[in-house]
This record gives structure tokens, sequence and C-alpha cells, in this order.
């Protein structure tokens, strides 16, 4: 059987290297219209740094390897024109010499990937304004850096490579100007979490501009001017374009094959097209989120590796299981901080209709007692049935594996309470006893129960301190330093001795550093029949969502 493969990177490689696994005698042939055939496209902004000094290193396999080892016909520097289904053939053209010809397929898997999103700007194109998708795209925006006086960047964008691309060239010593259209960065982030990234990134010195659209570019002698829709304008030596990528489906709509409503190229459960012959994997198509239900473009690279194993599974006979949607788990560094997060956020889960509850809690990454130790600030969302439905973590270490252990339970449908239960790896260097996704989900399980009435920040910010009290149960000297304005203080210890002086007839909401002194004070008033609730994530995550908010 000949199976031809377009687009290579990490789904379509994933493709052929499985199938001839699964295949010794099949035809394969890859292709692909760059000159690589398989690169780490999330490691390129490392290199603008020389965190990764070698642009070899970002080459996963080379097109002889492929030859070699899996006897691929690998053809690089060659792009697909055309499918014709009904002949069962694509039409290629050599990029170099302009010269086409068609190769006939059994099977097709198409790989294309996303582009990344370039508007009509007035201004462009400018040899000053880069994207940052391939190793080419790489190689010109080195070239600039080291042949010019490139002293400041502006970057266009908020998401991963975006702030990824920020924190490189800072690193590199650049002034950098991190431009973002929305309110906050970093889209799978809520909107209080994002604020940690914000203060992150604004205390390394790049300066942060929200809620601003790119409007024009203006090109001089020496800089380029990118004008903002707030009239603002950023003079620097480099701009990078990271707004976003969109499906590459244009193939496959002059085909006739399906596109989703997202945009995506629409897939069934073993990733066949609309076309049963023609497979499709990657950035390029249409997923169904494993948690929402829904459908979605979530380019990750884990993703489109496992899909191009399945594809090559399902083609050649093997048995497989369906693709079973993606969780959109992620991870990022953001300077001195991990961001990750799993499944929906809390906003993406009321646009998909649930009902949606969520705590947040500031655990230690390992036993206090041990030195190092840092905070890990993580939000658990779910049901009020306790259904999981996604989380997300901040810290400077152990995020990963807390979120990776949540995104286990994810997959496995697991309820939020039963974190509680997990029984993770502890020693003192490495976590506690309580372990952070433990923590979170005892108090998933608190509040679910009755036992621990909470409230987020944003309802507290609206309170009519007339009609609620609000208590801080904070010792004085950290009300010192700050508390939420029109809040009485009173001492968690001397908590009791004070409760006369509360008015039972009115609701209390308490608040402490983090949330444990006021989940105290919270069991103390309920069972002294007060109506009560805790704010999630206390006083700091308070103070890091108002900060942003007011900014």
């Amino acid at each position: 059987m000949k199976t031809v493969i377009i687009g290579g990177v990490a789904g379509g490689a994933t493709a052929a290297a499985r199938l001839r696994r699964n295949d010794e005698h099949a035809h394969i042939v890859l292709v692909e219209r760059g000159p690589y055939v398989s690169f780490a496209n999330c490691g390129l902004p490392y290199h603008l740094s020389g965190v990764i000094a070698e642009r070899e290193r970002l080459l996963v396999a080379t097109p002889a390897l492929f030859r070699q080892r899996y006897r691929v016909d690998v053809r690089t520097g060659c792009e697909a024109l055309h499918i014709d289904r009904a002949r069962r053939c694509v039409r290629l053209r050599d990029v170099a010499s302009g010269q086409e010809h068609e190769e006939s397929y059994d099977r097709l898997i198409l790989s294309p990937g996303a582009e990344p999103v370039r508007p009509p700007l007035p201004g462009l194109p400018s040899v000053r304004v880069h994207s940052l998708r391939n190793i080419p795209d790489l190689d010109r925006m080195m070239a600039r850096l080291q042949g010019g006086d490139v002293r400041r960047a502006v970057v266009i964008g908020g998401g991963f490579i975006g702030v990824e691309v920020a924190e490189n060239l800072r690193h590199r010593g650049l002034a950098v100007s991190l431009v973002e259209g929305s309110a906050q960065l970093i889209a799978p982030l809520d909107e209080e979490m994002a604020a940690l990234v914000h203060q992150q990134v604004r205390e390394q010195g790049v300066q942060l501009v929200l809620n601003a659209r790119i409007a024009e570019f203006e090109d001089r002698e020496h800089d380029t001017v990118a004008w903002l829709d707030n009239g603002v304008g950023l003079a620097a030596e480099l701009i990078v374009l990271a707004i976003g990528v969109r499906p590459e489906t244009q193939l496959a709509r002059d085909a006739g094959l399906a596109v989703g409503r997202t945009g995506g190229i629409a897939v069934n459960e073993w990733l066949q097209t609309s076309d049963p012959d023609i497979y499709a994997l990657g950035d390029a198509i249409e997923v169904t989120h494993a948690v929402s239900g829904q459908a979605s473009l979530i380019p990750l690279a884990g993703p489109a590796n496992r899909q191009g194993r399945r594809v090559a599974d399902h083609l050649t006979g093997r048995t497989a299981p369906a693709y079973p949607g993606t969780l959109g788990t992620a991870i990022l560094k953001a300077f001195d901080l991990t961001v990750a997060s799993t499944g929906l956020n809390e906003r993406q889960a009321r646009a998909a209709g649930l009902e949606v509850v969520s705590t947040i809690t500031h655990s230690g990454s390992h036993a206090s007692y041990y030195p190092g130790a840092q905070p890990i600030s993580l939000k658990l969302v779910y049901t009020p049935t306790g259904r999981l439905l996604g989380a997300q973590a901040i810290g400077r270490d152990g995020v990963d594996k807390r979120i990776d252990v949540i995104a286990t339970a994810l997959q496995a449908g697991w309820q939020a309470p039963q974190l509680a239960d997990l029984e993770l790896a502890y020693a003192p260097p490495f976590g506690s006893a309580k372990d952070p996704v433990n923590i979170a989900g005892y108090v998933a399980g608190n509040t679910l129960e009755g036992s621990h009435p909470v409230i987020a920040w944003h309802t507290v910010r609206e309170l009519d301190r007339d009609v609620v009290q609000l208590i801080d149960v904070r010792t004085a000297a950290e009300v010192a330093q700050g508390s939420i304005p029109g809040a009485r203080h009173l001492p968690l210890d001397t908590l009791r001795d004070h409760l006369s002086e509360l008015d039972a007839s009115r609701e209390v909401v308490v608040f402490c550093q983090v949330g444990l002194r006021g989940y105290l004070a919270c069991r103390i008033l309920m069972q002294r029949g007060f109506m009560v609730r805790n704010l999630t994530g206390g006083y700091r995550t308070w103070l890091a969502a108002t900060a942003h908010a007011a900014a």
C-alpha cells in the first residue's frame, strides 16, 4: 500500500515512522514544503536568547535519517497543490524549480499544520516585522538580531509563543514591549491567575500593554513604529507578530473535504476526513474537547504526536482505540514562573453551559521545613456535583507534576474530591505529606459538602459593606502590610472572644492570607450559627487580581 503524507514536523513525521514500524513493506512518501521534515518548533524562542545555543539541536530528525532508517521517500522543498480524489493522486510542485508532477496514493494523510495570523495591516510587509513558526523564520530573526543594532523589540500577542519570545528577547538584553489585545495574557488562565503572570512579566522589566490592538506599522530609517488602536506608538528595531495561528485548510477545502465550524478540517474518531481514504491530524484539524465535548482548535505538539500514531495504526489495521479528544494540557515558562493548565478554565466552562464551582489554594512545592519550598497557586474548576473540569497552576517549582497528576485524573473522569485520596510520592525535598493536589481535593470536598462555603475575589469586590461583615483573621503584622478596604480585623486566635460583637443576622465573609485560616474561622462561625463564606485563595489572590484590574 502506498501512503502519501503532506506535512512533517510532529504529526506527519510521527505517522511516517509509525507506519514503517507497522509495515516493513509499505511505500511511504513524505512531502514537506519547507527544508526541514522534523524540527522542534516549541524550542524556537529559546535559540533567540542562546538558552539553546546550537541551532542544530532543534532539528529532531533529518530527511537523511528518515530515508536511511525508515526507508521513507522524503521530498523536502515540495509543495502540494491539489488533491484529485477521484483519481487518487496529488499534484506536487518543486519549490526551487517550479516543476510539477502527480503522485498517486492509496491512502493520504494531511498534516499541513497551522500558519501564523498576519492581518492585512497598513505597513505590512516590513523587513522588521517577523513571525516565528519554523526554522527559516528563526534564521531570519537571528540574522536581524546578529546583523544590526537591535536594542528594542515589540512582541504583539500574549499567548504562549508571545510570552516565550518576550522572555528570551529580554534575556538577550533587549528592551521589550509585550502587547495583547485582550485584558490578559495566556487565554487558558482565568483572570486572577493571569494576574500573577502579569506581575512577573512587569517585574522582569517588560512593558506590558493590555487591551490594545495593532493598527498599522510605520517604517522609518532606523526603526519601525507599531501604532496601536489607542493611538500609542511603540518604536523598535524588531517586531514579532505572535497573535495566533489558523489551521492550513486550503488544500482540503479545494479537494471538497468537510471543514468544521471552528475552521479546522473535520475528522471522525479515527481521524478520517469526509473521505475515508484521507486522514488529517495536528494543528490543521478540529478536535473534540475531552471535557466540554465541543469542537475546538487545540494546536499542541503532544496531541499531534498521538494523532500521528493513531492514524498509522488505524491505516495499517492494528487494533487501536478511537481518538479520545484533547484536554488541552499545556505548560509555559514565563521568566521565573511555571504556568500550566489542563481542561477547562472557569470562563470556558461557563461558556460551554456548565455550572461551575472553583477554589484556589496556595501550597508549598515541598515540605515547608525543608529549604527552598516555593508556593504553588492552584485553581481547581468543577461542577456542583463534583465533576472535575480543569485546573490551573502557577509557581516556581513543582507545577508540572501537579498539573500532570490532575490531567491524568481528568482523563480518567475523576471527581474533584477524589484528588484528596491520591497517594503521591512524598519526601521533604520533593513534596508534602499533604500534597498540593491533595489539598485542592480536600478543599473541593469541603466546599461541595457545605462545610466550607467560598466566595470569589470579584464577588467580594462588589459586596455592600453595610450588608456583609468582612473580617480579616490574619495577624496584626500582616494587616499592617495591607488589607481589603472595609474589612474589620479580628485575628483567628482571638476570634471566639469577639463573637458577641458580630451581628448573627448578617452574612460574614472571612479571609486570611491564602485561605487556610479563613477556613478555620469559617468552621468556628458556622458552628456558632453564623452565615459565613471564605474568600478562596485569600488576600494573596485578592491583591494580585485587584492590582491587575486596576492597571
